[in-house]
């Protein structure tokens, strides 16, 4: 019977740094072992602002997930995601020699590196490149061209790059713990491994993750990837615009976004009233509800429209079959589905994760499915290896964000 392996999904991120320790058994099956969380402070839209901060509040949330799993964490497999953050899709194509018979593996390797060789700006890492189709003399969605006849051979690669410094800095936090990164993974993606299936995939899907700092979304058409990014706006943005409107603090404010707010407009609720109870720091305060719920509708709208449009941009909206998923810790906020279904006109979804065994409560919190998606990555990426995983790495990924030096 083949061991199991355990493996460490490690979040930074803007309201909570996240560790989650899944074990793959030998028939594949994933256990969720522990989870470690602690408050983030030193991260401003998921990215690091404050070293020593940051690197604090990692220590206190390994040493839950070690406490909570009895594990002994050595390696992660990190999440980044910021708006630097970005992604193209280009194809790039051979002619086969007259005097060959088929397509060899020679012939698929030459493919892959003329299709993932693009330039982008001087500043940034490759983070992915990621093989959505393969054409054989036309014929599209080839899974696998070794041995096949043909003249003409194309692949089409999604390619995720982001700038090296932000990348280098977030890798090195984690070192200094010190921990290994094994692997640097885009949020989104991460997340899309446990929320999606492969119907899901298949029929088109799009995958939002609403975090504090920043949202990340990846979309999937014909059972590939197709579009993933970052879009620099959060959970805290909401809280924020609260507390600027009721001219109350930041944490009364987070409250009041999660226990009173709703995302739609009910004119029902104009003029309502919410008492703010006084403390020693606070001398209370009355607030509308409407209010609330304006200074809510509107940034989340900002959200989805900004999404719909990156969808209408590249024509995909329609091939969107089976809808939104949404997840993050934001995704909770009463009316946010509705609201999702009246901008983007397509399916809604509460992201669920139910691939995986182990304390219930991870599976319904949907704050934990970029960390739990980490470990679901790293099985795929292991399980892949010996056949060049569809995960495919540029190189040896940390050793080429580092320059080649760390």
């Amino acid at each position: 019977m083949a061991k199991a392996n355990i493996y460490v999904g490690l979040e930074i991120g803007t309201s909570k740094i996240c560790v989650v320790v899944g074990e793959v058994r030998g028939d594949g099956a994933v256990k969720i072992l522990g989870v470690g969380q602690a408050p983030s402070r030193g991260i401003r839209k998921g990215e690091i602002v404050d070293y020593e901060t940051a690197q604090t509040c990692l220590h206190d949330a390994l040493l839950r997930a070690e406490d909570r799993s009895d594990v002994m964490i050595n390696n992660v497999y990190l999440a980044i995601t910021g708006s630097h953050v970005e992604s193209l899709n280009n194809r790039g194509g051979i002619n086969i020699p007259d005097d060959q018979n088929e397509i060899t593996e020679e012939d698929l390797e030459e493919v892959k590196e003329i299709a993932r060789d693009v330039p982008i700006p001087q500043q940034n890492v490759f983070l992915h490149s990621i093989i959505r189709h393969y054409y054989v003399d036309g014929q599209e969605k080839v899974v696998n061209p070794v041995g096949m006849l043909g003249k003409k051979l194309d692949a089409d690669y999604h390619i995720v790059h982001g700038i090296r410094t932000r990348i280098q800095n977030t890798i090195r936090c984690v070192r200094e713990i010190p921990l290994e990164v094994e692997d640097v993974v885009f949020s989104g993606i991460a997340s899309a491994q446990v929320v999606l299936n492969k119907e899901d995939k298949k029929r088109g899907a799009v995958v939002l993750d609403i975090g504090g700092g920043t949202s990340d979304y990846v979309v999937y058409a014909d059972g590939a990837i197709s579009q993933s990014g970052c879009i620099a706006i959060g959970g805290d943005h909401i809280t924020n615009d609260i507390s600027l409107v009721m001219k109350i603090p930041l944490s009364k404010a987070e409250r009041l976004k999660v226990e009173e707010g709703n995302v739609t407009l009910d004119p029902a609720d104009e003029g309502k009233i919410i008492r703010l109870e006084d403390d020693p720091h606070f001398a209370g305060r009355e607030v509308d509800r409407g209010l609330l719920n304006q200074v809510i509708h509107f940034r989340a709208r900002e959200i989805f429209e900004f999404l719909r449009k990156k969808l209408e941009k590249c024509g995909e909206r329609d091939r969107i079959g089976a809808g939104l998923f949404l997840t993050g810790g934001c995704s909770r906020l009463k009316g946010l589905h509705d609201l999702a279904e009246e901008i983007l006109e397509m399916p809604v979804h509460r992201a669920s994760v139910t691939s995986m065994s182990g304390t219930t409560a991870t599976f319904e919190n949907p704050i934990y499915s970029t960390p739990m998606g980490l470990v679901r990555y790293a099985q795929i990426l292991d399980s892949e290896r010996p056949k060049k995983s569809t995960f495919a790495k540029i190189g040896k990924k940390i050793g080429g964000i580092f320059g080649g030096s760390g």
